[in-house]
């Protein structure tokens, strides 16, 4: 089962992703209860969603509508770095005892398709494409044992980075937080459709040249470990996203760098999630 937001007549929906071009509308029945995908995980009705859906939801053309961030709404956003080896050697850190967790806000999502925009404030616009989860079910100090039971599922993410704000002091989060930087999507896939993420494979491509490459396997804190320590200082609810951390060969650590500009072509493909893709924009001065 794969589910999208989207938007089609100035109003805010969801349904099934069929394909790139094909999706199908909740009926608005359904939608009367439950008014957006956050919701329909919270009340645990993903598979009533996807049966209703299809046998009596509308069908719709990507050219009818636009794609959103899958959740356009999360109530929280964390971002794990340094989570892959790769990563910690091109930075020339020291491993950490504890995940490094830092948060995103909701208005720095973007969306499958829509462009990318590149901070006016920023020179060193990088790309880390990303495994995200969607939290399924409300938890707080959720044991390692229980963590895929609170997973509703799985998308690609980009981690959208001003590398130089990043880096004004140790706090990372005014560098991950220009709005429009964090491409979400392009749909999630629940975990009946994902039974095992150690076998998927990310790899990120900029102008269709090959970036980064990685097994999720190759995560060092993996999602149970990274679920327990989170929900150990704050409790995760439904539809909130967890970004699980960037491999190596990002543009800031290369040789020469190699950052994003308008017009450049940025995708993260992830196994059986499909390819996230965005054109990057210069954001428009004000």
């Amino acid at each position: 089962m794969s589910f999208v937001s989207f938007e089609i007549n100035n109003k805010v929906t969801y349904g099934v992703w069929i394909d790139e071009d094909n999706w199908i509308q909740a009926p608005e029945s359904f939608q009367l209860d439950y008014p957006d995908l956050r919701s329909v995980i919270a009340a645990d009705k993903l598979e009533q969603l996807e049966g209703l859906t299809r046998s009596s939801g509308q069908a719709v053309k990507s050219s009818q509508g636009k794609l959103l961030p899958v959740i356009p709404n999360p109530g929280k956003v964390f971002c794990v770095g340094l989570n892959y080896k790769s990563h910690v050697a091109e930075t020339k850190r020291s491993d950490s005892e504890y995940p490094a967790i830092f948060t995103r806000f909701a208005d720095s999502l973007t969306a499958h398709n829509a462009p990318l925009v590149r901070p006016n404030e920023t020179s060193r616009f990088d790309f880390e494409g990303e495994l995200a989860v969607i939290v399924g079910k409300h938890g707080r100090n959720i044991k390692q044992s229980d963590a895929f039971n609170h997973i509703a599922g799985y998308a690609c993410f980009n981690d959208g980075s001003a590398r130089d704000w990043q880096r004004h002091t140790h706090q990372w989060i005014p560098g991950k937080n220009f709005p429009q930087t964090g491409p979400l999507g392009p749909f999630m896939a629940t975990t009946k459709e994902i039974p095992d993420v150690n076998k998927l494979t990310l790899e990120s491509r900029l102008n269709g040249e090959v970036m980064q490459h990685a097994l999720v396997a190759d995560l060092i804190f993996t999602l149970p470990v990274i679920i327990e320590y989170i929900s150990s200082f704050t409790s995760l609810s439904p539809g909130d996203i967890i970004a699980t951390g960037t491999p190596g060969g990002v543009g800031d650590r290369r040789e020469p760098q190699v950052y994003m500009k308008s017009g450049d072509v940025i995708e993260v493909e992830i196994t059986g999630l499909g390819t996230l893709r965005n054109v990057v924009a210069n954001a428009q001065k004000v």
